[in-house]
């Protein structure tokens, strides 16, 4: 029965630990990794920008031995009305797996229920499951466990924040989000949070002995028009280096990129010796191969 990746909630604890595990070992291995995906071929499909995304799916896939065909939707026939539940159904005979990057949710659901082949959230603007997965690769590399720790995220609820969210009822650690007012997570992806989630407004509070602290841009993708009022409202927001001194001494902070240096983040965090963040964007990589795996050959 295939398997999609549409949000962490599609996995359960085994699975998580398990995928970031298998994308330590895939790193330490280097380029000499086995290649069990020759003659499977990946599709990417994407209406966003994207770099690391983009590069590092197209470089595990071809280290695994896979292929990979890289579509613009704009280039394909859902750009002239063909309904999803065709592009799903042909697409399914042509290649093994699907990864989309795009705006809506409903659509990568949409696609996932037509397709006989797993579908991957290579991201919405209401998830970004691979994200954190790379991330709790990074965490665990460095930390050398996920236990007994205090996430921290500063700035918009958002994509990144609601799989920060999946994940920490997922895996049980405590997570804390500071967002300005109107900025929060959706209700209902909060709804249920066990007491090891917490929303609040001030970033010092939430920042205090924190063992990692992860921040995004302030505008993302599609909020371009927003860009001014969203550079006011999230004034105190910053991940400097105040900020920074009142976490523990060995925390490690994240950025999943683009950055804009002066704003979310200083220059001097991002550049300095807690900064984890171009680790974090080669571990997209490595954990990439491990979920092609997983999908494909187990």
């Amino acid at each position: 029965m295939k398997k999609d990746l549409l949000t962490l909630r599609n996995l359960n604890r085994d699975e998580v630990l398990g995928l970031i595990d298998r994308a330590l070992v895939i790193k330490k291995s280097g380029k000499g990794t086995e290649r069990p995906l020759s003659g499977f071929s990946l599709g990417l499909m994407f209406d966003k920008t994207s770099t690391r995304t983009r590069v590092s799916f197209e470089t595990a896939m071809g280290r695994l031995g896979g292929q990979t065909i890289f579509l613009s939707r704009k280039d394909t026939q859902m750009s002239r009305d063909e309904l999803v539940q065709d592009t799903a159904r042909v697409l399914s005979r042509y290649l093994d797996v699907l990864a989309i990057r795009t705006y809506s949710q409903e659509l990568v659901e949409e696609m996932a229920r037509w397709a006989d082949i797993p579908v991957i959230n290579a991201l919405t603007d209401r998830y970004h499951p691979c994200q954190i997965l790379s991330d709790l690769v990074t965490i665990k590399e460095k930390k050398g466990t996920l236990n007994d720790l205090k996430v921290v995220w500063i700035g918009d609820g958002n994509n990144v924040a609601h799989s920060w969210i999946n994940a920490a009822r997922i895996l049980g650690f405590e997570l804390v989000l500071a967002c300005p007012q109107g900025y929060y997570p959706e209700p209902d992806v909060l709804e249920g949070s066990a007491g090891n989630i917490r929303v609040v407004e001030d970033p010092a509070e939430a920042a205090r002995d924190a063992h990692v602290i992860n921040t995004d841009v302030w505008a993302s993708m599609g909020q371009d028009e927003e860009k001014d009022q969203r550079l006011l409202d999230f004034q105190g927001f910053q991940v400097n280096e105040s900020l920074v001194g009142l976490a523990r001494p060995d925390v490690l902070v994240m950025h999943c990129l683009p950055a804009h240096r002066g704003e979310e983040i200083s220059a001097d965090v991002l550049e300095g010796p807690h900064s984890v963040v171009f680790d974090q964007a080669e571990n997209k990589m490595h954990l990439h191969q491990a979920l092609l795996e997983k999908l494909l050959v187990e």
